[in-house]
């Protein structure tokens, strides 16, 4: 696990600049860190560099950038490759030196050529410059894991792992790309290929980035939909098979993820993933994990006490750590600094303490991120089906409030909220993803609409059509595979984690569990109406049934209660009229009434203020971070 960066391009970067772009992600490898400069033909230069969180072969020849033994391949690589054991046995004609994963990539690549990805599993982004054929190929692992931004501009290409170094670059200028901000302010984060700014794309998950001579080219070489349907053309039928190929394959990632030259334990939640993955992870080893759980003081969201039931019964060596409002607040201040575009899922807040003390004990920590999105967990997916049920109830609705001498407005919004939402729900493209109208009205109306450059991307991701899947439930699981998942939760677990120098690892995104899984029947993930039925029959094999059959309880940050409380001179001071006429983003008239409309009232007030916290700290975590990146 580390940073990398790097250039190639026809300007004087130098050594020392290359170093300072580095070193900006120094948190996300403390233990060394490594630059250098090679001269291309054509009088382009490449620049490559890492910053090391040493966790495989802790010797100095693992130091990177790695290069062949002929020198003809170097190599900048973060993540970690599971299987390259297996792999070097393959390659066993190659002069190995060290004993890490880097050198494995680079052995691939001289025997298969870039499709040597194709046989990796793990987690990764990859930067590989070849002499011979003067190209360089940028490489994000299937999911998106691992982070991998790149700048492409007048033929020059910069690509990091964060935005800092891309930030710290000569030459750049920081454009924001306002046609995400609407989308931004609704969903709470950018997903790829978009970033905060223009010209600068994130790496699509399972996609390759090529640099030939001044030209990029980009390619998926591992896609949800394409995967997803050539699964299913092979399914397992059988529900016992079912159970048990995907226990055997659980089993083996789990195993892989346990290997490791630093100490290594396990986020335990006290729910159904990291429970699984913890116990598996129990039986595999010859000692007690580490486990790890944050609680509150607040009873009824307090999970914690369910996380020690299970760590007790599996006999694991547990660590807790109870914490309130106020050590919540104050990691506030730090979203924007390890954030580094903004990001507002106010998850992160204990993401990021549950990571601080973990690293405290450990170097590694197992999770159970995947199991929602790929076995049907989340409440959403429920309602989906229930949506798609009332769909043409919602359709008959819909017309009759359109009727000419109608006023449609008016009526509809007499109806019960579940009603309108499911009658507004007309978008072919995005049926999935139905919810309040009103969200998506003051999303866009809070951009300034003028003089955008480019068109705004719609709120929703209008992509549903291309997944071309009948059952809505199955279709929404693949959207958020594509978006929620890479964009979201594993964006807050890779930040939050690395700002502590903590590797997070994620056995339910195994290459061969997300394939295995495509060929699981759905009614074998959703049987009834009970969400994520095959794996949590998988973890009833370790765990007894009363330890994790309970309501998921949770806790959210109060979003309200620090809005209109102790952030409410700073949310006033980021929303006035001058500070947003300056600004030249926002409606500033909009914003700055939207606003202090939201403080009179807050979620429990009427429809003009009711509910609109979430909105509201989206608009706030973007202000904290252009404050810290572009208040000059």
């Amino acid at each position: 696990m580390c940073g990398i960066c790097g250039y190639i391009n026809r300007k004087n970067i130098t050594l020392e600049q290359l170093k300072a772009m580095n070193d900006t992600m120094y948190h996300r490898g403390p233990d060394d860190s490594g630059e250098e400069i090679y001269e291309m033909g054509g009088g382009w230069q490449v620049g490559f560099a890492q910053r090391r969180l040493a966790i495989m072969d802790l010797s100095a020849l693992g130091h990177q950038p790695m290069h062949s033994a002929d020198k003809r391949v170097s190599v900048v690589f973060n993540g970690e490759i599971y299987n390259y054991r297996e792999l070097r046995k393959e390659l066993a004609d190659y002069p190995f030196r060290s004993n890490c994963d880097t050198e494995v990539i680079i052995a691939a690549y001289l025997k298969w050529g870039i499709r040597c990805i194709e046989r990796f599993n793990g987690m990764f982004a990859i930067a590989l410059y070849d002499r011979d054929t003067e190209d360089v190929f940028l490489v994000r692992d299937r999911i998106g894991k691992k982070p991998l931004y790149y700048w492409y501009e007048d033929k020059n290409l910069v690509f990091a792992s964060e935005l800092k170094p891309i930030m710290a670059c000569p030459g750049f200028t920081g454009q924001i790309d306002r046609s995400v901000l609407s989308r931004y302010l609704f969903q709470q984060y950018i997903n790829a290929p978009e970033s905060i700014y223009e010209h600068v794309r994130k790496a699509e998950p399972g996609s390759i980035v090529q640099f030939s001579r001044g030209e990029v080219h980009t390619w998926k070489y591992w896609d949800v939909k394409k995967v997803y349907h050539e699964a299913q053309r092979n399914p397992v039928e059988d529900y016992a098979d079912a159970k048990e190929g995907l226990k055997a394959l659980l089993k083996k990632s789990v195993k892989a993820r346990m290997i490791a030259d630093v100490p290594l334990g396990s986020f335990l939640s006290g729910g159904y993933d990291s429970s699984l993955v913890t116990a598996i992870a129990q039986e595999c080893s010859g000692s007690p994990v580490k486990t790890f759980s944050i609680g509150f003081h607040e009873e009824k969201y307090n999970e914690a006490k369910y996380a020690r039931a299970v760590a007790d019964y599996l006999g694991t060596d547990h660590t807790e750590l109870y914490i309130d409002e106020k050590d919540m607040f104050d990691l506030v201040e730090s979203i924007p600094q390890y954030y580094d575009e903004p990001f507002a899922d106010s998850s992160e807040i204990a993401t990021m303490m549950v990571s601080k003390l973990a690293r405290e004990h450990v170097t590694v920590a197992l999770s159970g991120d995947g199991g929602d999105e790929f076995f049907c967990g989340y409440n959403i997916y429920a309602n989906v089906a229930q949506a798609q049920r009332l769909d043409m109830l919602g359709a008959m609705v819909h017309g009759i409030c359109g009727l000419p001498g109608l006023k449609q407005a008016r009526l509809e919004s007499k109806l019960p909220f579940r009603v309108r939402v499911i009658a507004g729900n007309r978008e072919k493209e995005s049926k999935t993803q139905f919810g309040a109208g009103n969200y998506l009205v003051r999303a866009k109306a809070m951009v300034k609409q003028e003089d955008r450059g480019r068109e705004p991307l719609p709120v929703h991701y209008l992509t549903e059509s291309g997944y071309q899947v009948k059952d809505w439930q199955v279709r929404r699981m693949l959207l958020d595979m594509d978006t929620y998942l890479p964009g979201d939760i594993l964006c807050k677990v890779d930040r939050a984690s690395m700002k502590y120098s903590l590797e997070s690892r994620c056995p339910i995104l195994d290459t061969d569990v997300m394939e295995f899984s495509y060929r699981i029947p759905h009614a074998f993930k959703y049987a009834g109406k009970d969400k994520k039925h095959i794996l949590k029959e998988i973890a009833y094999d370790y765990i007894p049934r009363e330890l994790l059959d309970r309501p998921k309880v949770g806790f959210g940050v109060p979003l309200d209660k620090w809005l209109r409380g102790p952030l409410r001179e700073q949310l006033l001071g980021y929303s006035s009229y001058e500070f947003l006429k300056r600004q030249d983003i926002f409606d500033a008239q909009y914003v700055s009434d939207m606003v202090g409309q939201y403080i009179k009232t807050g979620d429990a007030g009427p429809a003009t203020g009711a509910n609109y916290s979430k909105l509201t700290w989206s608009f706030f975590v973007f202000q904290q971070w252009y404050q810290k990146y572009h208040s000059r």
